[in-house]
């Protein structure tokens, strides 16, 4: 304390006590450390470090700090992210290659892309408090089916190129064709080449490129691959090709622009079996190449091999309408090596943008804007021509490619002295990419540029007047599109305001309570760490900008890398993965190769304990790897007899061992360094799966325990939020060995391996968001957060033991940063299921934990170092008093078949309707005093996945099909006047 004797003031405390720098670690840990000292009191330690000691082997735990920076406050950080920011230039790219730039609406940008209602909330899988998502994807489903001309789309995919990638494989499970030759025409985007590459290889698919008009005639293959309108910007009638290839027994797929059709006849009319591409440029920034959503669009007679989520319409226990996640049998989780695709995320938020850009433009706006790009991009076309240029392309929408011979470079370093990027093509020709945000004055800087004196540059107006369309007749779109009233309705500012807040109002997300979904991690996302998403010089920035524009992203990329290997303990890490299943697939593929560069390629079985997520064997199958299922032991840990013995019965042909840590099963392996050593032994590599490294960061690092490899979710531990069901980043991390055959990519030469994602930096636009979290926690406020992450979930198992069974624990008794409690000996007693206690949860006001994984009839739950106390004990009274609940039902006092439990989840309606149940309304949706002052109540009734399923409907459905009851897919609030 500090005191002014001279003045006789009163003392005040010296400055290095008011340090602001750590107030984010507060901010984001939920307990206070009163409070973690009472939880720590409960489970019987006097202090965290003794705590930690049971919990984590001491074989494995870190002996020193994270080599990193210590906290930062809020405002430093911001402004230190800003200084990198401004060495960022963003240039008018006009580079094309299927990314363009756009205007995002303003309500859409301040409503859902920075609105934590839409961006903390988590993939669908409870529909009853997902409906306002559901309906937002819905429509972009009817939206991607109506532009393409197909009969049914997915809620979206990763990128343009991964999607093109999934139709390949897909076509080559549905083809009749016994070759295994897919051909690519070398009119499609040079970054879907290489991805679709990367992807033929490992499973023996050979990729032909080459022009579609000529060497497809002796064509032998199971599908085809083609640009609609090609990357040179040419618009090709593909109907012959098409019926041609169909002929043979292969299967067509068309990558397709979005604006472009709705101009240009829909693939859909001439014959296509799949159409893929990007909803990029329907509102989304460019964010120097993701996150965007990619579609993927296909015949009704295809839907059960479809990759990716799909939603659907439903009913209600009442008959009323719901929609819910269709045919999820497809999906990993499930079928796990025998999936349609290891992919378990999507691009749900961009998706949801891109819906709703489509709903706030309608169809004539759409077309508005698409007309108006298409009449500059002729007029553009010919004044070139006038200045002594040939425009190769003869019909094009956007796009057109200029014969500019020796002075390619000279028009090229003109337009970027006016601040635009234009594409070399080869040495002699350039393109040019129109886009939503060009002008007039933009077209005449061009042919400023064009031209070789100044005073030759053309009147506008009188080429305009004499520039003619470029799209054929007899591919110009005669169809309607978008004809449902979610296009037709929401064109004014209040209307579509009011229709986000009635869709975000349906939903659940951690803007109203804690998500306890183990092995997700749905923590904290903070304001400031989401505010540099949305500033221009991040998402202005095209991908294939050059890199002297890009320096700042260079510097954030190569200062996120140094973070993530001082957090894991790996050499190198690689940030192009845009989810958490391409850094799997990453991964394997990196050890794929080292094997193969070490002349053992035919190293090819992969071990994979039985409690594996379903992402594990079904990326294994995608590298071509065959799965061997290692058991575990009663207590949920890896049975070491029986991994020993699958080791060296396979040891010469051992490729991997895929394993977690912590389990799955929620705790810390005792004997994970001798896993790690037996693999090593048999010469495989060990790939660690990083979706539970939330419990490790600071405490111990997978790569100094024997992992070789790992993928990190940036949208679990490190803070980007999962929005719906994505975006999200999956970085992969080596030792030194496997850093040569990290992803590469077309703007790498370099480096030998191919890229996994579209863009060579995946999502780089989100990326600030993990650079901004281990900025403001520093060294020590991230291993605090695994330290509480790990106490939130030991006081949860604590409370809930004398209620349900705690299914798994570590040698200590403890859990890690989840728990796992076993529900299965209800369903004898009281013919309770998982389901009912998922469902009864909502009417407490929570979204359930994640159900039956690892194990059938259990819930896991993770809480997460984000959530207070008070939040811990209200999910603990909830679920304790569901457990009275149903010892009621034990004892006879309640009937089995009616019940809260089996009528869960109780909507306003139902309280407001007849009541014929043996418990009262009171019981049903206030069964704890504080839901009084703060009541959610889910907008249907539990969901019939069954009726679902056996009646599908992927669309919007007619407004006729709803009848009287409120109206769902895009229609008005049913209060709103019609």
């Amino acid at each position: 304390m500090v005191v002014n004797t001279a003045n006789n003031t009163a003392p005040r405390r010296p400055l290095s006590a008011l340090d602001n720098s750590p107030e984010f670690i507060a901010r984001h840990i939920g307990p206070s450390a009163a409070e973690q000292t009472r939880m720590l009191s409960a489970l019987g330690f006097d202090s965290m470090e003794a705590f930690i000691a049971q919990v984590v082997p001491a074989g494995i735990r870190a002996d020193r700090p994270l080599a990193l920076d210590p906290a930062r406050s809020e405002a430093q950080v911001l402004a230190a992210l800003r200084r990198v920011a401004a060495k960022n230039q963003t240039f008018r790219s006009l580079l094309g290659m299927g990314y363009a730039d756009t205007y995002t609406p303003s309500v859409i940008l301040r409503n859902v892309l920075e609105n934590p209602a839409w961006y903390t909330s988590y993939t669908p899988y409870q529909p009853e408090i997902s409906q306002g998502r559901l309906e937002a994807l819905l429509n972009f489903q009817t939206m991607i089916a109506d532009l393409t001309g197909m009969e049914i789309a997915n809620a979206s995919l990763l990128d343009e190129a991964t999607a093109a990638a999934e139709a390949m494989t897909f076509c080559r499970r549905l083809s009749k064709s016994k070759s295994d030759t897919f051909f690519v025409s070398e009119g499609c985007h040079p970054q879907t080449v290489e991805v679709v590459r990367t992807r033929a290889e490992p499973l023996g698919l050979a990729v032909v490129t080459g022009d579609h008009r000529r060497d497809l005639d002796a064509f032998d293959g199971f599908g085809i691959l083609v640009q609609y309108p090609a990357t040179s910007g040419e618009i090709h009638d593909y109907a012959d090709t098409i019926a041609n290839a169909q002929a043979k027994g292969a299967l067509a797929v068309v990558a397709a622009d979005l604006l472009a059709l709705t101009l240009l006849k829909p693939p859909g009319e001439f014959g296509a079996d799949v159409v893929v591409g990007s909803a990029q440029r329907f509102g989304v920034p460019l964010g120097y190449g993701g996150p965007h959503a990619a579609f993927f669009a296909t015949r009704e007679r295809f839907k059960r091999d479809m990759p990716g989520r799909l939603v659907g319409v439903s009913i209600d226990g009442k008959g009323n309408k719901a929609l819910r996640l269709a045919m999820q049998v497809r999906e990993q989780h499930i079928r796990r090596e025998k999936a349609t695709s290891n992919i378990c995320t999507a691009q749900a938020l961009l998706a949801i943008m891109a819906g709703l850009y489509a709903a706030y433009h309608g169809p004539e706006g759409l077309k508005a804007i698409a007309e108006r790009v298409h009449g500059l991009a002729a007029t553009l076309a010919e004044g070139i021509g006038q200045l002594g240029h040939e425009v190769t392309t003869a019909a094009f929408f956007d796009t057109l490619t200029v014969k500019t011979g020796q002075r390619t470079e000279a028009i090229r370093a003109a337009a970027r002295e006016r601040g635009i990027n234009l594409r070399a093509l080869g040495g002699d020709a350039i393109g040019i990419a129109l886009d939503e945000k060009s002008t007039v004055e933009e077209v005449k800087t061009l042919w400023a540029a064009f031209a070789e004196a100044a005073s030759a540059a053309p009147d506008f107006a009188a080429v305009e007047a004499k520039a003619a369309g470029r799209i054929p007749a007899a591919l110009g779109r005669t169809s309607e599109f978008l004809t449902h009233p979610a296009f037709n309705t929401y064109h004014s500012e209040t209307e579509m305001l009011r229709y986000l807040r009635f869709l975000a109002d349906r939903d659940l997300a951690l803007d109203r309570c804690m998500i306890p979904l183990g092995s997700c991690t749905m923590k904290l996302n903070a304001a400031t760490e989401m505010i540099p998403v949305t500033w221009p010089e991040f998402g202005g920035l095209h991908p294939m900008a050059p890199p002297d524009q890009a320096q700042g992203y260079a510097e954030l990329f190569a200062d996120l890398e140094r973070m993530l290997v001082a957090c894991t303990g790996y050499d190198a890490v690689s940030l192009q993965p845009n989810a958490g299943s391409q850094g799997e697939y990453a991964g394997m593929l990196a050890i794929r190769a080292y094997h193969a560069s070490r002349g053992e390629g035919g190293r090819n079985i992969c071990l994979i304990p039985s409690s594996a997520h379903g992402t594990n064997p079904a990326t294994a199958h995608m590298v071509g790897m065959q799965v061997v299922v290692v058991a575990c032991d009663p207590r949920g840990n890896v049975d070491l007899n029986d991994l020993k013995a699958k080791a060296e019965k396979h040891a010469a042909h051992l490729a991997a061992i895929m394993i977690t840590y912590p389990s799955t099963h929620g705790v810390f392996e005792e004997a994970i360094r001798e896993i790690c050593a037996i693999v090593h032994s048999c010469g495989g590599q060990v790939y660690i799966d990083g979706a539970n490294l939330n419990a490790m960061v600071g405490l111990c690092q997978p790569g100094q325990i024997g992992g070789d490899v790992s993928h990190f979710n940036l949208h679990k531990t490190f803070c980007i939020p999962h929005g719906g069901g994505g975006p999200g980043v999956g970085p992969v991390g080596v030792k030194a060995h496997l850093a040569p055959f990290l992803p590469g990519h077309c703007l790498w030469p370099e480096r030998a391996s191919g890229a996994v994602s579209a863009a060579a930096w995946g999502s780089a636009s989100i990326l600030p968001i993990s650079w901004t979290y281990i900025s403001l926690m520093g060294r020590e406020g991230l291993k605090r957060a695994s330290e509480v992450a790990i106490l939130n979930a030991n006081y949860i198992a604590h409370r809930l033991a004398p209620h349900y069974p705690v299914l798994y624990t570590g040698a200590g008794g403890r859990v890690a940063h989840e728990c796992i409690i076993d529900l299965r000996r209800l369903k004898d007693r009281a013919g309770v299921t998982v389901d009912d206690v998922a469902k009864r949860l909502i009417d407490f006001g929570f979204h359930a934990p994640t159900m039956s994984f690892p194990v059938a009839g259990t819930l896991m739950i993770e809480p997460t170092e984000s959530e207070p106390k008070s939040e811990l004990d209200r999910f603990c009274d909830a679920m304790i008093r569901i457990r009275e609940e149903i010892r009621a039902i034990e004892t006879g006092a309640m009937p089995a078949a009616d019940n809260p439990l089996k009528n869960a989840p109780h909507t306003a309606l139902d309280l407001a309707g007849e009541w014929s149940h043996p418990y009262s309304r009171e019981q049903a949706a206030f069964p704890v005093a504080g839901l009084r002052a703060a009541k959610y109540f889910p907008p249907v009734g539990r969901v019939d996945n069954v009726y679902g399923d056996r009646n599908l409907v992927c669309a919007c459905p007619p407004l006729s099909a709803y009848g009287e009851q409120s109206v769902y897919a895009g229609a008005r609030p049913a209060s709103a006047e019609n």
